[in-house]
């Protein structure tokens, strides 16, 4: 019974690690089997060169629609949502587009017919192979924005800092941890004097002949050194007589710049609308330092305390499913003892004393003699 029940267990427990080694090696499956009137029909293997720098996944296929249309779908997951927001704003820009909200979180639409849109870390292009004009890719792309992860279903912060926002953000351009502003397309010697090491986001928008350029430090020191590279290289381009930013100021960790203004002034106001979410810092003891302790520790404590609950009751089932488990095992040995013992005795498993049977003849020594 032991070593049925061990042989048992290992059993569960090679299926179980088998099932999670055959999980961890299926690829990655990114697109459902149908969207709205077209199904899945063949996967198209990726070109050299055509990976996309900094992508967790991706995958591309044709779909067939019930009328015979064609549709070529691409979905790319990257590991924020910023940074899909990043390859919409840049696709956006090459074509020309303004963005809206009709598709994902974010989007645009062409006339190749050609839909693009983000959602949460997905990044998604739709384009017509055959006969699928612009309404069926723009119905399409709204069935698969629906079954996508929202993520933070919003745009990165600082386009929504960019002077008028509202309009800024159609066109606005936004990389997110950039190591050099090449693909903002800006020609201008004064963005040589920025070193972000990858700790930085930009966002680029126009107004008219004006563009705005927001770099955003992710430390103070960081905000503060590249502050002073900026303003000694302006220095120098004006002394060389090269072109220089309209107008330049630090507002709070970011430096915004002005390019090609009409004039200082107009430059000057530009600036003044760039919103930035102040810090506050105190100069001695934080008078909110104990109600801040206070709430790390509920809220360090809320999540011990969740963390065990949930271990808890993981370890609860565990031991609920193998009690269960060993109870049905034990249950089915006495039974099988109780048929046996029956199939030998005819009082129902239980001792039966024969007097009848026994005699003198029998066994004498064993009887209860009279006493005198």
């Amino acid at each position: 019974m032991r070593s049925f029940g061990l042989r048992l267990i290992k059993i569960f427990i090679l299926t179980l690690v088998l099932s999670v080694v055959a999980a961890a090696a299926d690829p990655v499956q990114l697109l459902p089997q149908r969207i709205g009137k077209f199904r899945y029909s063949a996967a198209i293997e990726p070109h050299e060169g055509q990976t996309v720098s900094g992508a967790v996944a991706a995958e591309e296929a044709d779909y067939v629609g019930n009328d015979g249309t064609r549709m070529r779908v691409h979905i790319i997951r990257f590991p924020q949502d910023s940074k899909a927001y990043e390859k919409l704003s840049l696709d956006a820009a090459w074509v020309q587009t303004p963005l809206t909200t009709q598709y994902g979180t974010a989007g645009f639409a062409a006339a190749d017919p050609y839909v693009a849109f983000f959602k949460g870390p997905h990044y998604v292009t739709l384009r017509g192979v055959k006969a699928a004009d612009l309404s069926k890719l723009s119905a399409a792309a709204q069935e698969l924005s629906a079954t996508l992860d929202k993520g933070e279903n919003d745009i990165p912060v600082l386009v929504k800092h960019l002077p008028n926002p509202d309009e800024a953000q159609k066109t606005a351009v936004f990389l997110h941890s950039f190591t050099n502003l090449d693909d903002l397309g800006l020609k201008n010697g004064v963005l040589t004097a920025i070193e972000s090491a990858g700790n930085a986001d930009a966002a680029l928008a126009s107004y008219g002949p004006s563009k705005v350029l927001i770099v955003e430090f992710n430390t103070p020191q960081l905000a503060k050194e590249n502050d002073e590279r900026i303003v000694a290289r302006i220095r120098e381009l004006w002394r060389l007589g090269q072109p220089a930013p309209t107008a330049y100021r630090r507002v709070g960790n970011y430096s915004v710049f002005v390019f090609d203004a009409p004039d200082e002034a107009s430059a000057k106001q530009l600036i003044d609308q760039v919103k930035y979410e102040q810090v506050v810092s105190w100069l001695g003891v934080n008078p909110n330092i104990l109600k801040q302790a206070e709430q790390h520790y509920v809220n360090t404590t809320l999540g011990v305390l969740v963390a065990v609950l949930k271990a808890s009751g993981y370890a609860l089932v565990a031991c609920l499913g193998l009690g269960g488990l060993f109870g049905a095992l034990l249950f089915t040995h006495r039974r099988n003892q109780q048929k046996e013992v029956a199939a030998y005795s005819d009082a129902g498993g239980m001792l039966r004393l024969n007097l009848d049977e026994l005699t003198p003849e029998t066994n004498p020594s064993r009887l209860l003699r009279e006493r005198n």
